[in-house]
This record gives structure tokens, C-alpha cells and sequence, in this order.
């Protein structure tokens, strides 16, 4: 039994030589293919939010919650605004990968040279423009020589509220222009020390929530903002709905007319793929739902954004998740889709090498017996080449180095399934052995007193 283990050991052996380089250069490919691919996803990111109470924080903290289940941890960065939030992601040297940024903020041209992406649009955040009850404005040219807070430069509401002062034919250093940030500007409203506050937020904003409940605080209505949506494609006209605040109280007591930019999620064009599959499925799930200003599943969506929406995210809110991630872990799922094409590869190419390689595992364990034939016709060359006179020398010698063969054939472990190769190269061994012995004694005497002298 020992010796039966021994000869199917070597066939394990021939079988790892055969497949051996086949197995490495597979290894090889799909090591590369795996780095080129790259399936998996960083396992960290940094989100440029928003102010301090804004929706963008509020919303940031529910991003960084929902990915921290797929074990990504996301660094929330407080910035002032749409515009800091673009020059991070402008700037190379920024560690900020994802921000949010409201629409209307850059240029389709200017996006695209600076290899800036959109996610899509996730909500709409209404222009609001809160001013004391002791001075009630209707339009905007009533604005002129007041003291309106559109907040920091880092913000995209002085851009905005500067194109829309224009369309009133008001110029800015008509309207004294405050930059405080969004906390301070509603204290110093609060107190008289402006006269107005504009900024652009989802109303989950808790600044807005408590200054649409605040007495002696009202809210601008844009009568007009039908005509603002047509003059400005990146706005849209959405209806504050009475009672929506507070219907017991009656809050606010009538519609008001707003005009709205989006929020959108934008990222640089190197963002792992991975990442921005998960980005989506997250906004589906903290937008998707009704709310103020929109219906049930009308966010997130591929429109109202001037920056180029990746494909990814067009054919999500087209269709859907993708068919492997409706069934199967995301990991799982990710993997296989990046994966698919090297995946594919290889099955085509296991199939031929399916077919070769028992072949040559075969010639293989054979060649072990075969290599040994051309010693064996070489003693046989060697008995017919060689003159008469030299044979009584010849023939002895031939009928050592074939005992050394022989000795040596008899060493050689080979699987038992190919023991028969081995049986018909020893008695061809003897075969050989016989003809020499033959021809020795048939010799004729010359031959044999000729070698004796």
C-alpha cells in the first residue's frame, strides 16, 4: 500500500507541472483585470455639506448614517455654500470628493472642463425671503435702499438674488447688501438690524421652520414666479401650500408662490464607480419620499441640473436598481457586475484549456517512459553501425549499458494506470538484451578470435 500511495503521488505531481503555468498565468490576468476593474469600493469619503443648521447639514448627517451600513465612512466638511462646495471640488488639492450644490451655480461648459459630475437633482430649495411685518414688500424693486442679508460669497444666494435683482432692473449697489451667515442674519432680523434675509433651502431647514412660525416675521411671495421659472431654466415655480406648516393654526394662513432652484449632488469624475452607485441608492432612499414641494418619488431625478449627469445615475432613475443588487448583497452584487466581463473571459477560456490539459497531463506522466526509448535505440545503433572486427568489444559493453538501463527503468514510480508503459518499455529492454546475445553467439569464429587476441 505505501508503494501504491507513492506512484499515485506522483501523478499529483505531473498534475501539478502540467496545470502549474496555466494556473499562474490565469492567477496573473485576473489579478490585473482585478486592478484595472477595481470592484471595490474606497472605504472612505468626504462630503461638503452646508451651513450650520441648513438643510445640506441635516441631510449630510443622513447620508453619512444610511453608507455607514456598507461599512463607508463619510467625513461631513461645514462649508457656507453652493460656491465653497465647488471650488473644493475645483481644487486638486481639496480632500472633499462629494458636495451638494444647487443649480444654476456654474456652467455646463465650465463643469465639463473641470471633470465635474452630477448625481442629479435630490430636491427643490425655494428662494426664501423673510422680512418684519412693520415693512411689507410685493416686489423686489420695493427692495431699493434696504438692507437685505444674501449671506457669504461662499453661498450660491448672491449669484441668484443678483440675477434676479437684474431682471427687476435694480442694480446691487441699489440694495444694501449684507454677508452674515444664515444664524446671525435670522438673529439680526430678528432684532431689526436688517431689513430682509433671503437664502435657498429645503424647508427641513430648522431656520426655516422656526421663522415661518415666528410672529412678526412674513414670508415674500413671488406672484411672479411663473415668469422667473421661464426667464431662469435652473428655477421652478412650486406653491407653499396653505396650512402646510401648522394646519391647526393655519399656518401660513394663504399659498405663497415661490421660485426654486435644486440641490444637486455633484462629485468629481474620478469617483469610484461603486461610490456613486451607493450615493444614488442613498438619495432614492432620504429623497424619494413626499414632501412639501414634491410628489412621491419625483426626486431624485436627472433634470433640473446644468452640470452632465453620469450614466450611472440616469439608468438607476430610469429603471431602477440594477437586476443583481434587487437580489443579492451590494458587495456581492457590485462585485459582479464590475467583475462580469473578466468573469465571462475566463469560462471561455477554461473551456479550451479544459479540453488540452488531460492531454498533456498524459504525455507528461509518458514522458517519463518515453525519454528512456532513445537510449534504447541508441544501444541498438550502436550494435548495428559497428564494423566486424570491433564487435566481440561492442556487444559486451551494449550489455552493460543495458543492465544500467535496466537498473535504472526499474527506479521509475509511475500511477498505476499507466503501469502498462512502463511493463512494454522493460520488455522491450529485454528484446534488445536477447538480439545482442543473439548476435554474440552467431558471430562468426574470425570475429570472436579476433576480440579474444
Amino acid at each position: 500500500m505505501p508503494r501504491i500511495f507513492k506512484f499515485t503521488e506522483f501523478s499529483l505531481r505531473d498534475l501539478l507541472v502540467t496545470v502549474g503555468p496555466m494556473t499562474l498565468l490565469i492567477v496573473l490576468a485576473c489579478y490585473v483585470a482585478y486592478r484595472l476593474v477595481d470592484p471595490t469600493p474606497p472605504s472612505h469619503v468626504t462630503l461638503s455639506t452646508g451651513q450650520e443648521n441648513s438643510a445640506y447639514e441635516q441631510f449630510g448627517k443622513k447620508y453619512a448614517d444610511t453608507l455607514a451600513r456598507y461599512g463607508i465612512t463619510v467625513t461631513l466638511q461645514p462649508s457656507l455654500g453652493s460656491q465653497e462646495n465647488l471650488r473644493r471640488l475645483n481644487d486638486p488639492g481639496s480632500v472633499t470628493d462629494i458636495a451638494f450644490v444647487q443649480s444654476g451655480s456654474t456652467e455646463h461648459d465650465e463643469a465639463e472642463r473641470a471633470g465635474l459630475i452630477s448625481l442629479g437633482s435630490l430636491f427643490t430649495e425655494p428662494v426664501w425671503l423673510f422680512f418684519r411685518e412693520n415693512r411689507i414688500f410685493t416686489q423686489l424693486k420695493e427692495l431699493k435702499g434696504r438692507k437685505v442679508n444674501v449671506g457669504p460669497e461662499g453661498t450660491g444666494v448672491p449669484r441668484l438674488f443678483t440675477a434676479l435683482l437684474s431682471v427687476n432692473g435694480i442694480e446691487p449697489s441699489d440694495v444694501r447688501l449684507s454677508e452674515l451667515e444664515d444664524t446671525p442674519a435670522t438673529v439680526a432680523l430678528l432684532d431689526g438690524s436688517i431689513d430682509a434675509l433671503v437664502f435657498s433651502s429645503a424647508p427641513d431647514s430648522l431656520l426655516v421652520q422656526m421663522l415661518l412660525q415666528t410672529p412678526g416675521i412674513k414670508l415674500f411671495d413671488f406672484s411672479q414666479a411663473e415668469a422667473y421659472s421661464r426667464r431662469f431654466p435652473y428655477l421652478s415655480h412650486v406653491t407653499l401650500p396653505r396650512g402646510i406648516v401648522d394646519l391647526g393654526k393655519d399656518l401660513p394662513s394663504k399659498n405663497y408662490h415661490l421660485i426654486a432652484p435644486t440641490a444637486t449632488l455633484v462629485a468629481r469624475e474620478d469617483l469610484h464607480p461603486a461610490l456613486i452607485d451607493l450615493f444614488v441608492q442613498t438619495a432614492t432612499a432620504v429623497h424619494g419620499g413626499a414632501g412639501w414641494f414634491r410628489k412621491q418619488g419625483e426626486f431624485p431625478n436627472a433634470s433640473y441640473t446644468e452640470i452632465p449627469v453620469v450614466p450611472e445615475a440616469e439608468k438607476f432613475y430610469r429603471e431602477g436598481p440594477p437586476f443583481l443588487q434587487r437580489y443579492m448583497p451590494f458587495w456581492l452584487a457590485n462585485f459582479l457586475e464590475r467583475m462580469w466581463v473578466v468573469i465571462v473571459a475566463l469560462g471561455a477560456l477554461f473551456l479550451p484549456l479544459s479540453r488540452i490539459i488531460p492531454p498533456l497531463y498524459v504525455w507528461k506522466v509518458r514522458s517519463r517512459v518515453y525519454r528512456w526509448y532513445g537510449q534504447l535505440r541508441s544501444v541498438e545503433q550502436a550494435i548495428e553501425e559497428v564494423p566486424p572486427a570491433r564487435r566481440a568489444d561492442v556487444y559486451p559493453a551494449q550489455l552493460k549499458r543495458l543492465a544500467q538501463l535496466e537498473e535504472r527503468v526499474n527506479q521509475i514510480t509511475i500511477p498505476l494506470s499507466f503501469a502498462d508503459e512502463l511493463y512494454r518499455l522493460r520488455s522491450n529492454i529485454n528484446l534488445v538484451r536477447k538480439r545482442i546475445l543473439w548476435l554474440s553467439e552467431n558471430a562468426p569464429e574470425s570475429d570472436r578470435m579476433s576480440g579474444a587476441a
